[in-house]
């Protein structure tokens, strides 16, 4: 019994993890710079991997995970950005909002149907679009108004160039778990058992 307790918790750990990792490599990729001062990035991509194939509890702490790497200075953000000023930029909303993002795509997942491949596949679209855009541009949204001054309407319509990339990453992390429910049909999708 305490060997598979053990078991689990390290395949947890090195999940938790793994999810940061990819974020950080994720970050490696060029990223692109627009006029409001938030730059489009690969970085959502992770964050919505991890809560569709971590759940809600585990996708989030591989994002505090990053981001404690990220405060104490370590360049993982796109561009080669790290440290405690990278949460007092016009960008730290879409920071802060990785972790809660991260939270309610595994919520979603986790309650969202997922016994076919194609199941699965939909159901991350579905849970990676409320968490992984909604959820995320409402922090973002608040950031460009509290940090960068910005009027809410103003804040809300330079937000939109970011959804139709996120749709995209979206469409990808569906593909991403349908792959893996087919090759892995015993991973617990969104952190509970399929």
């Amino acid at each position: 019994m305490s060997y598979a307790i053990h078991r689990r918790n390290s395949e947890s750990i090195a999940l938790v993890a793994l999810f940061a990792a990819l974020l950080a490599v994720m970050g490696l990729i060029p990223k692109i710079d627009l006029p409001l001062g938030v730059p489009i990035t690969l970085q959502t991509l992770g964050v919505m991997l991890a809560g569709c194939l971590l759940g809600p509890w585990r996708g989030l702490q591989a994002m505090l995970l990053f981001m404690v790497a990220v405060a104490v200075g370590l360049p993982l953000l796109s561009g080669g950005r790290g440290g405690l000023g990278a949460f007092f930029a016009p960008t730290s909303g879409y920071l802060i909002g990785w972790t809660a993002a991260a939270l309610v795509t595994g919520w979603i997942m986790a309650a969202l149907p997922k016994s076919t491949p194609l199941r699965a596949a939909g159901s991350a679209f579905v849970a990676s679009a409320v968490g992984g855009i909604l959820v995320l541009h409402a922090f973002g949204i608040a950031g460009l108004v509290w940090i960068a001054k910005l009027p809410l309407e103003q804040a809300f319509w330079g937000d939109l160039v970011f959804v139709p990339g996120d749709l995209i990453k979206c469409g990808l992390t569906a593909l991403v778990v349908h792959s893996i429910a087919r090759a892995l049909p015993d991973w617990r999708m969104g952190g509970v058992a399929r």
